[in-house]
C-alpha cells in the first residue's frame, strides 16, 4: 500500500509540475472543472426539485384567483384557494367523474398521454390544439357553501406559441368573469397584450352564447362600438396583433363549444350547478 500511496503522489506531483500552457493539463483541468460542476448542477436540481412543484403549484392557483377577481398582491394563496373546489368533468357528456384524483390531475399532461386523450378532428380544430384531454378540471367557487364562479381551463394556438389560461364564469354558465393566461410566447407589446390589464377588464360582463345556443364571445378587429347588436358578444381587438386575436376567438370558439365544456355549461344553464 504504502508503495501505491508514493505513485498516486508522483502522479498528482507530475500533473502538477506540468506547465500552465501545457495542451494535456488544461485539458485535465477542464474535464475536472465540467465534473465538479455536473455534480453539482445534478445535486441542486434533485434538492429543489420539490420546491419547484410547490411553487409551479401556488403560481397556478395564483393565477386562477386572479381570474376569479379573488387574489390581492400579499394575499395567502392557500388560504384563498380553500374558497375552491375541484371537479373533473367528462367532456363527451358534460357530467362529473370522479375516474380520476381531481387535486392532483394535470391537464397539460393527460393531453399527451394516449390513454387519456382524444384528437381532434381537423375540421372542428378552431384552436390547433390536435390533442385534448377527455377529462377537463372545472374550479368551482364557493361562498357559503354555494357556487358563485366556474373557471375553466382553456388553450389554443395564437402567433407563435400556444396560449394557456383561464376563462372564468359566473354560475350561470353564460357571463364572463374574466379571462387570464399564465402561459404564452406572443410578442410582447403586440400579441402579449393579452397580459394587459386593460384589455382583460373589457371581457368582464361580457355573453357566452347567442339566442340559438351557439357560441358567440368572439375578439372582433378594431375596437367594438358602443351600442352595436351584438356588443355583448363582442371585445376589442388587440392592435397589431391580428392573428393572436384570431387564436384567442378560436380557442374560446372550441373549448365553449360541443367539443368542450359546452354540454357541461348547458347543464348549468338548465338546473343550476
Amino acid at each position: 500500500m504504502p508503495n501505491e500511496d508514493k505513485k498516486q503522489s508522483a502522479r498528482v506531483f507530475n500533473f502538477l509540475a506540468l506547465p500552465n500552457d501545457s495542451t494535456a493539463k488544461t485539458f485535465i483541468m477542464a474535464t475536472l472543472v465540467c465534473l465538479v460542476c455536473a455534480v453539482f448542477v445534478s445535486v441542486s436540481a434533485v434538492a429543489l426539485k420539490p420546491l419547484q412543484i410547490l411553487n409551479k403549484e401556488l403560481d397556478k392557483k395564483k393565477n386562477i384567483l386572479q381570474v376569479a377577481g379573488l387574489y390581492q398582491d400579499g394575499d395567502d394563496i392557500e388560504a384563498a384557494f380553500s374558497k375552491i373546489e375541484i371537479k373533473l368533468i367528462d367532456l363527451a357528456t358534460g357530467e362529473y367523474s370522479t375516474e380520476l384524483d381531481a387535486a392532483s390531475y394535470d391537464e397539460i399532461k393527460a393531453a399527451k398521454d394516449p390513454a387519456l386523450n382524444v384528437k381532434i378532428p381537423k375540421n372542428k380544430d378552431f384552436g390547433s390544439i390536435r390533442m385534448r384531454p377527455k377529462l377537463m378540471p372545472v374550479y368551482q367557487v364557493k361562498e357559503g357553501g354555494v357556487v358563485t364562479q366556474l373557471i375553466l381551463p382553456v388553450n389554443g394556438y395564437g402567433l407563435w406559441s400556444t396560449l394557456y389560461g383561464f376563462l372564468a364564469v359566473e354560475n350561470d354558465g353564460q357571463t364572463i368573469v374574466g379571462l387570464s393566461y399564465y402561459q404564452h410566447a406572443e410578442t410582447p407589446g403586440l400579441g402579449g397584450e393579452v397580459d394587459n390589464p386593460k384589455w382583460k377588464k373589457i371581457w368582464v360582463g361580457k355573453k357566452i352564447y347567442g339566442d340559438n345556443g351557439d357560441v358567440a364571445i368572439k375578439v372582433v378587429k378594431g375596437a367594438v362600438i358602443p351600442g352595436v347588436r351584438g356588443e355583448e358578444f363582442q371585445v376589442d381587438g388587440l392592435a397589431g396583433a391580428t392573428l393572436t386575436s384570431r387564436g384567442v376567438s378560436n380557442m374560446l370558439a372550441y373549448w365553449m363549444g360541443a367539443e368542450g365544456y359546452q354540454k357541461y355549461l348547458n347543464k348549468i344553464q338548465a338546473n343550476g350547478v
